[in-house]
């Protein structure tokens, strides 16, 4: 695996990097990659990439949040995917935040996950790119190519994750999400992914792959 990752590692400066991971990258502000993911959730990159930073324009914190109605932060997002319900979660988050930690975003995954609408693969990217600690942040490319590779059996993102947390060692926990996000993006997708111009080919078993490129 540590080979497979180094091939990919080393052509993926020439893909389009998962936006999230350029924000936090830049920012490495836990709060700003917390509500960069909400929005991110069944929203493509490029919306994201426009919504995020024009409501970190008018509010950044927790407390500037709070100070807006959902109807204004909604008007902000759009056209995210849910964006009313978002609005109503970030603003839940932030004074769940307030609350409970003194407008801090937490640095576990336990207690990330008690946060309104934050999710296992939510708290992963929040832990790993805010806060530079291990964790495995499971979406739906993870997921995928990790059953496709063979590293992983598992049902689910969250089983895929738990069965990671076994099979890949520690020291590439951080970066696998980026990693997988990118290649998934752009090689290895869901539907006839383009096994012939893959880097890794020859080490992958292809499992499930029915249709090819």
């Amino acid at each position: 695996m540590g080979r497979v990752l180094a091939i990919i590692r080393r052509e993926a400066p020439g893909w389009n990097a998962p936006v999230l991971t350029l924000m936090a990258a830049e920012k490495r502000d836990p709060f700003l990659t917390l509500i960069g993911c909400i929005l991110s959730l069944r929203t493509k990159d490029e919306t994201t990439a426009v919504a995020a930073p024009r409501l970190f324009a008018e509010a950044a914190t927790p407390q500037a949040i709070l100070t807006m109605e959902p109807e204004a932060i909604a008007k902000l997002i759009y056209p995210v995917g849910f964006y009313r319900t978002k609005a109503r979660t970030i603003r839940a988050i932030c004074q769940k935040l307030i609350d409970d930690h003194r407008g801090r975003v937490p640095d576990d995954i336990d207690e990330l996950t008690k946060l309104p609408g934050v999710g296992r693969k939510t708290a992963n990217l929040v832990v790993t790119e805010a806060y530079g600690k291990p964790g495995i942040c499971v979406d739906t490319h993870v997921h995928r190519i990790s059953n496709r590779w063979g590293l992983v059996k598992a049902a689910s993102p969250d089983k895929t994750e738990e069965a990671l947390r076994e099979a890949l060692p520690r020291r590439y926990w951080i970066e696998y999400n980026s990693l997988l996000v990118a290649f998934g993006q752009t090689l290895c997708q869901p539907v006839s992914p383009w096994c012939s111009r893959c880097p890794v080919v020859g080490s992958c078993p292809r499992i499930s792959v029915t249709h090819s490129r």
